[in-house]
Formats: C-alpha cells, sequence, structure tokens
C-alpha cells in the first residue's frame, strides 16, 4: 500500500472519525442555563475544536493503525471470506 492511498484513507477516516466524536460531551445553552439571545438553544454552550480535532487525529491514527494491520500485516481482505453468493 502506498504513501498516497494511506493518506487518501487516512483523509477520509478522519472526516468520518470527526463526525462521531463531534457531539460527545457536547452541553446545549439551555443545559447550561445559559442562552445567549439570537441563539439557538441546542447551539453548544461551549466548543473547542482544537480538543475535538486533538481527538479525532488520535482516533483516526489508531483506526488506521489497525486497518494496516489487518489488512497488509496479517493478509485478511475481501478475498478471505468464503462467497454466500455461489459464482461470484
Amino acid at each position: 500500500m502506498g504513501i498516497v492511498t494511506l493518506l487518501a484513507l487516512y483523509f477520509v477516516i478522519w472526516w468520518t472519525v470527526l463526525f462521531a466524536i463531534l457531539p460527545i460531551g457536547m452541553r446545549s445553552q439551555i443545559d447550561e442555563d445559559d442562552v445567549i439571545l439570537g441563539t439557538a438553544h441546542s447551539a453548544p454552550a461551549r466548543f473547542s475544536f482544537a480538543r475535538k480535532a486533538l481527538w479525532t487525529t488520535l482516533v483516526s491514527a489508531i483506526v488506521l493503525g489497525l486497518f494496516y494491520l489487518v489488512t497488509e500485516v496479517w493478509g485478511v481482505g475481501p478475498g478471505s471470506f468464503p462467497h454466500i453468493i455461489p459464482g461470484t
């Protein structure tokens, strides 16, 4: 697997993990009883993109490492599993 393929996979994994991590630990303005006039009640009270990006980067690196381990080191791929549909 080439470096460009790994970077492309990391990019896709990073964005997928970002959207999985974004809602973790979020508290809305209504949860904090501090609603700012003109904003939605469901808007985050405090948000740190740097912290979310750091967690996303760490989790994405682990996921990519596991993917590399399974596919390149152990050699598990789509051809490793039995065919469910005959003739495929």
